[in-house]
């Protein structure tokens, strides 16, 4: 059985439903403890790059053009594509939660890395 990859802002409780939980972001969130994260890993380098994230700037009628061009990113990136295994193969034993620290719960990168992970698994499993 596939578990799910959830999304959650590092500023909410952990629970146990969380199951791994996977910081997205590129910088550590402002005012969060190593142990109030409660985070199993940091995967910094699967984040959008720095100038990509200057240009989004959470302007949510940005959002789509964002999640285009960070989903070239992960794409073209074999590093990316590596982690983007690592997550995927965690879901075979237990949920996976991508962290992140926007204020946007709608409009951040951990939810254009959870559609493409879906989409990259479903494709996998055909």
């Amino acid at each position: 059985m596939m578990h799910q990859i959830l999304v959650k802002r590092i500023y909410d409780a952990p629970s146990p439903e969380d199951g791994v939980r996977i910081l997205v972001d590129r910088l550590w969130p402002r005012g969060i403890s190593k142990e109030r994260a409660a985070v199993n890993e940091w995967m910094k380098e699967i984040a959008p790059s720095t100038e990509l994230c200057k240009w989004f700037g959470h302007q949510p009628e940005r959002f789509d053009e964002f999640s285009a061009r960070y989903e070239r990113e992960l794409e073209g990136d074999p590093l990316r594509n590596e982690l983007a295994d690592r997550i995927c193969s965690m879901t075979a034993e237990q949920n996976v939660t991508l962290v992140y620290s926007a204020k946007d719960s709608v409009h951040n990168q951990a939810i254009v890395l959870q559609r493409w992970l879906a989409r990259r698994s479903e494709r996998e499993e055909r």
